[in-house]
């Protein structure tokens, strides 16, 4: 079996794109596909299904991508632990976040702190940032609410809060302090998708005060949200870390129960101990620290 072939052919299931596998390999694209090309070829089997778009793997590649990962995310880790007495000054770290806000100034320092460090960041709601993290499709992440797990291993990052947001012509927009709960019962809202943990949270704390908003619209992203609070199609939710600096829009923070939600930082217990993964680690607490 040549270890070669596997190898590209992992990291093309990993990125699913034979560009960014070679990239990832420091090969070739034809390098890349002549590998697995071979791979195929030797043991009369499709793994992979390449379209105009992007690369799929097939059924016996989803199985063989399973024993790759695991594979090759071993050796990854004996040689981290081989080196773990040098200086970080190179390396690869798979990042995932629900949200780009908090990740963004643990990247910057991380870059400022180890510039040798390449970073691969993935962003989704939280379900899908958990998943990836314990599907080791990600080194570490930046993760809000999550519950305690026995594989994982979690440092806390911030608190944030639950804030209206308006249209800056908005009878609301010009009060000060917080704008009760209670005042969006039965109001036209634009929210989140349900998977997410904004969503969530106020969608749970309407229900603990029996308030019944009406959603018009579901969205996929905040910058979503922000664009339809500003065509003034209703009243969004944000969180506090995520506030955005628009003069189209007013944020108010919300009073009331249950509002507040934690951020973590996280990894697979364990894998904590490996270079590249403490090293974000440390610069998240150092962060939250400062």
């Amino acid at each position: 079996m040549n270890l070669f072939q596997l190898r590209a052919f992992d990291a093309v299931a990993r990125e699913g794109s034979f560009t960014r596998a070679a990239a990832r390999l420091f090969i070739s694209q034809p390098a890349v596909t002549g590998h697995v090309k071979a791979l195929e070829e030797h043991y009369q089997v499709t793994l992979l299904r390449r379209t105009a778009r992007r690369v799929e793997l097939t059924e016996a590649g989803v199985r063989l991508a399973a024993v790759t990962r695991a594979m090759f995310g071993l050796a990854d880790e004996a040689k981290a632990m081989l080196e773990a007495n040098q200086q970080l000054l190179s390396g690869r770290l798979e990042v995932a976040a629900d949200s780009p806000h908090r990740v963004m100034p643990i990247l910057a320092q991380l870059r400022q702190a180890h510039p040798g460090v390449t970073v691969s960041l993935r962003l989704g709601n939280a379900r899908e940032t958990l998943a990836a993290l314990l599907s080791e499709h990600v080194d570490v992440a930046v993760l809000t609410d999550t519950e305690p797990h026995k594989a994982l291993y979690l440092q806390l990052l911030c608190q944030s809060r639950i804030c209206a947001l308006l249209p800056a012509g908005h009878t609301w927009a010009a009060s000060a302090g917080d704008l009760p709960l209670s005042r969006l019962d039965q109001q036209a809202m634009v929210l989140r998708e349900q998977g997410s943990t904004t969503r969530r949270t106020f969608d749970e704390a309407c229900a603990a005060a029996r308030l019944q908003p009406r959603v018009l619209l579901e969205l996929g992203s905040r910058e979503a949200v922000v664009e339809a609070v500003a065509a003034k199609l209703g009243i969004g939710i944000v969180s506090s870390t995520e506030a955005p600096h628009d003069p189209r829009v007013v944020v108010r923070p919300l009073s009331g129960a249950a509002l507040v939600n934690q951020h973590w930082v996280g990894c697979l217990e364990r894998r904590r101990g490996l270079r590249l993964i403490q090293g974000f680690m440390d610069v998240a607490q150092a962060q939250r620290a400062g």
